[in-house]
């Protein structure tokens, strides 16, 4: 399970990264289905999310030691090699020896670092979909992304919206394909 894992992450990194080479220079303001982020505030978002896993996992640094050190724009003047940089730091940290099995502390407690790991392929499969979007590029996200990210937020989809994190879920139709379930389990219309 765990390189199961590890390639599930790999790819959603793979192909968020492929959209971000995507944006031409005049779409980084360009709106994205997150309201309050534009496609710039959403890739400094996802880049910033990748950040936090070196101190948190391999470190063993907590999100209260860490304070701000990520906050405000980590793209600077080059947006796709900070993207780069982030999460090939990202995928080495989760991958070291058994940085899957250590207990990581997040800002909402204690957690694996395969739960760790999990939460946030999920995160940029669905913020992959959003850059896809906002960038106007194909959007349709690989199935067994698609899969594993229901079944990562499926359990706590309601508390998403509450969080913060996402939107309230959405009603879809029934028989609806896996990529518009899991669009409205984080309150996404596809």
């Amino acid at each position: 399970m765990p390189e199961t894992l590890l390639e599930q992450h790999a790819e959603a990194l793979r192909l968020f990264g492929e959209r971000v080479r995507a944006v031409r220079d005049d779409q980084w303001d360009a709106p994205t289905p997150c309201a309050e982020w534009n496609v710039r505030e959403l890739v400094n978002h996802v880049t910033g999310e990748q950040l936090w896993i070196p101190p948190l996992v391999t470190e063993g640094r907590t999100v209260e030691e860490l304070g701000d050190a990520f906050s405000g724009d980590v793209l600077g003047e080059d947006p796709v090699a900070a993207w780069d940089r982030a999460s090939a730091a990202a995928h080495a940290a989760f991958a070291a020896s058994g940085a899957l099995d250590r207990t990581v502390r997040l800002s909402y407690g204690p957690a694996l670092g395969s739960a760790y790991c999990s939460e946030l392929t999920a995160d940029c499969v669905v913020h992959t979909w959003d850059l896809s979007r906002g960038i106007g590029a194909d959007d349709r996200l690989p199935d067994g992304l698609v899969e594993f990210s229901i079944k990562e937020v499926m359990p706590y989809a309601d508390g998403l919206a509450a969080s913060g994190m996402y939107a309230a879920p959405l009603e879809v139709p029934a028989g609806a394909n896996a990529q518009t379930r899991l669009l409205g389990l984080v309150g996404r219309k596809g």
